[in-house]
C-alpha cells in the first residue's frame, strides 16, 4: 500500500469518538482563539484587497464569509483563512526542525463542512485530523532547512481535513492528498529578508488550492499515487526518508500546540512575557533603558533575531515588525503590551521604538537551544541608565502547551480582538456556538453570527 493510501485510510477512519476529552477541549479553545484572530483582522489592508478580488471574481454562494456574503468553498477557505492568519496571533506548533500554525487549516475545514451540510462533531473531527497531519509531518519531515515553507506540509493537512469534512472515500482522499502535495511546495523566501503581505497569505493560498484539489478528487481526478515515496516525490526531492505509522496515530496533536499570549511571532512569546513583567514590576519608561540583551534558542535567533533569515533592525511594515524580536521587545518595554495597536504604521515609525529597537541585542544561547522544543526559553537583561541591570529567565509562557491557556483567557482574548467589529450579542453567539459545536447538527449556529460581524470596508 502506498504511503498516501495509508494516510487516506487514517483520514477516512477517524471518528469523533476517537478524539480524547483533553483534545476535544483543546479544539474548542483553538477554534475560538482562531475566530477571534479572524474577526480582529477585518481592518487589515490586505483583507480589504482580497475581498475586492472575491467580489470581482464571484463564486457560487455556497459557503459563508466572515463579515457577510457567501462564495465557493475554495474562495471561502482563502478569505476566511487570510483573516485567521493576518494578525499572526493564531496558535503554533513546535517541532525540532519546523514551526507551523495548525489553526491555518480551520477556515478550509469549516468551508468544506458547511458545503457538505456536516454536523458539529464531523467538523471538529476534520479539524483534529488536519492538526494531526500537519503536526506529525512537521515532526518527521521538516522542510525549512531545505528552503521550503511550512505551508508545504499544510497542503497535506488541508487536503486531509477537507476530505474528512466532505466525507470522501479512501480513493478520493488519497487523490486529494496526492494532488495537493504534488502541486503546493512553497519557498521559504516568504519569511526571509524583507517581508511582504505574502507572509500572511501564503497558507490561505495553500488552503484555497488544497481545498480545490479535494473537490477535483471528489469528481474523479487522480493524483500521483507515490507522491511521498516515489521517484522525485516529496521524500526524494525535499524531505528525505521518514516514517509514520498512520495506523497507530491518534487525534491528540492539538493538545501539543500552543496559544499566543502576545500578537507576535511565536518564538518571541517568552521574551515578551519577561519584558512586560519587568516593565510592570519596575514601572520602566524608554528613557530609563540604555540597552537590552536577549538570549534565545537558535531557532528564535535564526527566524526573528537576525540570524539566517535576515537582519531584523530595518522595520518599516507590520510584516517586518511582527517578525523582528528587537522591535517586539522594544515595543513591549515601551507600551507594556503587544497587540494589533503596536503594528499600526504610526507606531512602527515612531522615534521611541525605532531608537530602542536598535539597542536590543539578540544572541543565540547553546544551553537554551538544548532545551528546545520541549521548553520555550528566553533570558532578558535590561541595562538601565542608572547602572542597574534587571534580569528575567523564562522556560515557557502563559499559553505554551506546558502552561495552557484557559477557556476564560481565550474568551477574553476573543472579546478584545472582536469588539471593534462585533457587538456583544454577536460575540456571545459565536462563543456559545463554539462551546456547543460538538452537540450541533449543523454549522448554522456558528456561521450566522460570524457573517454578522462588521467589516470596515462595508461601512459608510
Amino acid at each position: 500500500m502506498s504511503l498516501v493510501r495509508e494516510l487516506a485510510r487514517f483520514v477516512v477512519g477517524s471518528r469523533w469518538d476517537d478524539v480524547p476529552a483533553a483534545a476535544a477541549d483543546a479544539l474548542r479553545v483553538r477554534l475560538l482563539d482562531s475566530l477571534g484572530c479572524a474577526v480582529g483582522a477585518l481592518g487589515g489592508p490586505p483583507i480589504a484587497a482580497l475581498h475586492r478580488q472575491l467580489e470581482d471574481f464571484g463564486g457560487h454562494p455556497r459557503c459563508s464569509l466572515i463579515s457577510g456574503g457567501a462564495t465557493a468553498p475554495d474562495l471561502a477557505a482563502l478569505f476566511n483563512g487570510a483573516l485567521v492568519r493576518y494578525l499572526d496571533f493564531n496558535d503554533s506548533y513546535l517541532a525540532p526542525g519546523e514551526t507551523c500554525h495548525p489553526s491555518d487549516n480551520i477556515a478550509a475545514v469549516l468551508a468544506a463542512a458547511e458545503y457538505a451540510g456536516a454536523d458539529g462533531p464531523t467538523a471538529l473531527t476534520a479539524i483534529a485530523v488536519a492538526y494531526q497531519v500537519q503536526c506529525r509531518l512537521s515532526d518527521v519531515a521538516p522542510v525549512r532547512k531545505h528552503g521550503f515553507d511550512h505551508t508545504t506540509q499544510g497542503a497535506y493537512s488541508v487536503a486531509a481535513g477537507v476530505s474528512r469534512a466532505l466525507g470522501l472515500g479512501e480513493t478520493e482522499t488519497a487523490n486529494a492528498l496526492a494532488i495537493a502535495g504534488t502541486a503546493l511546495n512553497a519557498l521559504r523566501v516568504t519569511r526571509t529578508g524583507s517581508l511582504s503581505n505574502w507572509k500572511g497569505l501564503a497558507f490561505p493560498f495553500t488552503a484555497f488550492a488544497a481545498t480545490h484539489a479535494a473537490f477535483l478528487a471528489s469528481r474523479g481526478i487522480t493524483g500521483p499515487e507515490e507522491v511521498f515515496e516515489g521517484n522525485k516525490g516529496f521524500m526524494d526531492a525535499i524531505a528525505g526518508r521518514f516514517e509514520i505509522d498512520w495506523g497507530a496515530e491518534g487525534l491528540d496533536a492539538v493538545t501539543r500546540t500552543s496559544i499566543k499570549r502576545f500578537n507576535a511571532e511565536f518564538h518571541s512569546q517568552s521574551a515578551l512575557e519577561a519584558a512586560v513583567e519587568l516593565k510592570q514590576q519596575e514601572g520602566l519608561s524608554g528613557d530609563d533603558i540604555e540597552r537590552v540583551e536577549v538570549d534565545v534558542f537558535q531557532v528564535a535567533y535564526d527566524i526573528i533575531g537576525g540570524g539566517e533569515e535576515g537582519e531584523k533592525t530595518s522595520v518599516r511594515t507590520k510584516e517586518e515588525a511582527d517578525h523582528s524580536l528587537p522591535y517586539m521587545v522594544a515595543v513591549a518595554l515601551l507600551d507594556g503590551e503587544v497587540t494589533p495597536a503596536q503594528y499600526t504604521p504610526e507606531r512602527i515609525a515612531a522615534a521611541d521604538v525605532q531608537s530602542l529597537l536598535r539597542r536590543v541585542e539578540v544572541r543565540p544561547d547553546d544551553e537554551l537551544s538544548g532545551r528546545f522544543p520541549a521548553e520555550h526559553c528566553a533570558r532578558l537583561r535590561i541595562h538601565l541608565r542608572d547602572g542597574r541591570v534587571l534580569e528575567r529567565d523564562k522556560d515557557d509562557y502563559e499559553g505554551f502547551h506546558s502552561r495552557p491557556a484557559r477557556w476564560e483567557t481565550v474568551v477574553d482574548k476573543f472579546n478584545t480582538l472582536a469588539e471593534p467589529f462585533a457587538d456583544e450579542s454577536t460575540r456571545t453567539a459565536i462563543i456559545h456556538a463554539v462551546e456547543d459545536l460538538q452537540h450541533s447538527d449543523s454549522l448554522k449556529g456558528l456561521m450566522e453570527p460570524l457573517a454578522a460581524v462588521r467589516a470596515p470596508w462595508k461601512e459608510g
